[in-house]
């Protein structure tokens, strides 16, 4: 699947310290050790509406953990996929009489544009459902070889007691398992099952849903597999980190993970999980089923600043649950304008010292609200008056723009 096209990154003349990350699984802050380029596994979207700010709060947030590696000297090996065929993208299509293919080639391409726009690195690997079959269909005949597969009817499943370090990504309960299982697209009760909490690897072929032969009858993959075989295949196993939002802790990382372990037993899936929080308007969970959306789309075509939107989200932590407003935006507008207004004295404050908090900040836990302040000192005093250093409006450009993604 194509991808996006790449911003020019400025590079700078320093580098950054080791990047630091809150791991899900440990529940520890943890040094990212790569061996090797660094490899980074984001789930992708199911492309059947807008890019809404929740999205583009999480894929900002792993960007600003591939320019913090960047930042200090490694490459870095970037995944994502896009779940081009599902229940909700079928149904969506299914609703508003479009063909799905297009439907989902359609809000793909809007999500492109959409991170464009965002100036967010685009995933060297980006990979739809749908191309990842052959993947899967390897996968799964992995997992029957180790007696982790079992058949419903005409569909195949997962046995999560496989992997005996089943649980440990999301450390919940079973109860509260259960529960988020039913939540989140899985299938607690249905018959025949051996565990409610095992998993669907082929869903069989349903009268007007599409299918594609494999060596278990027509069907189409399930979601889980799908990112344990993209990520196996294009970044291998004990990669460095499995990121995405929170409701992706369980069942999906949970799953996906478990899946991967049994088919390469005595290895972890990922070394760490990272996930953003969610994102509210109106009081609620910004999501489909509320209709409480604000998407990065409609901010555009209203001749919103995206470098606005980008700097609205760099001003919250990744971590915690915020609440988007009008507001935020608006101030983040009216800062922009005193960015530009300090960078284009060409003089101004010393930025040896903005340097080095930018870098320190985002690679502790990219923490990008510390980031984004030490840069506002720094136009507040250059504004002000000071021109000491005759080229800090160049090195702060530069530094906003690889470290935080603003081109301004």
């Amino acid at each position: 699947m194509r991808t996006w096209s790449t911003p020019h990154v400025p590079v700078l003349p320093v580098a950054g310290p080791p990047v630091s990350l809150f791991d899900a699984r440990s529940g520890a802050l943890v040094e990212t050790r790569p061996e090797g380029p660094a490899r980074l596994y984001v789930c992708g979207i199911t492309p059947y509406d807008a890019t809404h700010i929740g999205h583009a709060a999480t894929y900002l947030a792993f960007d600003l953990l591939n320019r913090a590696w960047r930042n200090a000297g490694h490459d870095v090996v970037y995944v994502q996929n896009v779940t081009d065929v599902d229940d909700p993208l079928l149904e969506r299509a299914t609703k508003v009489h479009v063909d799905w293919v297009e439907l989902a080639e359609r809000e793909t391409q809007l999500f492109r544009d959409d991170m464009t726009a965002l100036r967010v690195l685009p995933p060297e690997h980006y990979i739809g459902a749908v191309e990842s079959i052959p993947l899967v269909i390897t996968l799964i005949e992995r997992l029957q070889e180790a007696g982790a597969v079992y058949s419903v009817d005409t569909d195949l499943y997962f046995s999560v007691t496989a992997d005996e370090a089943f649980g440990e990504v999301s450390g919940l309960d079973r109860d509260q398992m259960l529960t988020l299982f039913a939540e989140r697209g899985g299938d607690p009760e249905r018959a025949g099952k051996k565990d409610p909490l095992d998993c669907v690897l082929w869903r069989g072929e349903r009268p007007g849903e599409p299918a594609w032969d494999s060596p278990f009858g027509p069907g189409r993959p399930g979601w889980h597999i799908e990112c344990s075989a993209i990520a196996l295949e294009y970044l291998g196993m004990n990669f460095d980190v499995q990121g995405g939002g929170t409701d992706l802790v369980f069942p999906h990382h949970e799953m996906s993970a478990g899946e991967a372990q049994v088919a390469h037993p005595g290895s972890a899936y990922a070394k760490a999980y990272a996930h953003q929080g969610m994102v509210g308007y109106d009081g609620e969970k910004m999501s489909k089923s509320r209709g409480n959306l604000v998407f990065v789309s409609a901010l555009r075509n209203s001749e919103v600043d995206p470098m606005a939107i980008r700097l609205t989200l760099l001003r919250q932590h990744y971590r915690p649950d915020w609440e988007w407003t009008d507001d935020k935006l608006w101030n983040a507008v009216d800062s922009l304008a005193a960015w530009r207004t300090a960078l284009s004295l060409g003089a101004g404050a010393d930025a040896a010292p903005v340097v080095d908090e930018v870098l320190a900040a985002l690679a502790d836990d990219l923490d990008a609200p510390r980031a984004v302040a030490a840069v506002e000192a720094w136009v507040e005093a250059t504004n002000a008056g000071d021109d000491s250093d005759p080229d800090a409006g160049a090195s702060i450009g530069n530094l906003i723009d690889a470290a935080l993604g603003l081109a301004l």
